[in-house]
């Protein structure tokens, strides 16, 4: 039997992107209340190092384990939207692990530029 894929363009991607973005941001702000007393905004040198760098691993976590085990994130459940391999099997966490570092290359030059010009120019609507 033969899977058919509905392929999300990029408009659902940004808002689920954003749904995710403002619960980690929550995550990020709690562990830094937690670590350090305060916030990334307002602490500075090694500190803010070690924050930022905290918060790194734990969105690149939440990323990995969510959609290398469930197949979605928080924001891509609400737009029910699930991550899936090319040919329609689950994503699992070495798939999830590649797609997620290669998130840096998407966020490095202007903030997902580069995945939003993939996935518009993708007859499948993918990033990779």
């Amino acid at each position: 039997m033969e899977t058919r894929l509905n392929y999300v363009g990029v408009g659902y991607r940004f808002v689920a992107q954003l749904i995710d973005g403002i619960l980690l941001a929550i995550i990020y702000y709690l562990v830094g209340l937690t670590i350090f007393g305060t916030t990334t905004w307002s602490v500075y040198g090694p500190e803010a190092a070690t924050l930022m760098a905290l918060n790194g691993l734990i969105g690149f976590l939440y990323f990995v384990l969510l959609e290398g085990t469930v197949g979605t994130t928080l924001g891509k459940m609400a737009l029910k939207m699930k991550v899936v391999r090319e040919d329609g099997s689950p994503c699992r966490l070495g798939p999830s692990v590649i797609r997620n570092i290669l998130r840096i290359v998407d966020i490095l030059p202007f903030l997902y530029i580069v995945g939003m010009v993939l996935i518009a120019r993708s007859g499948k609507k993918q990033r990779l």
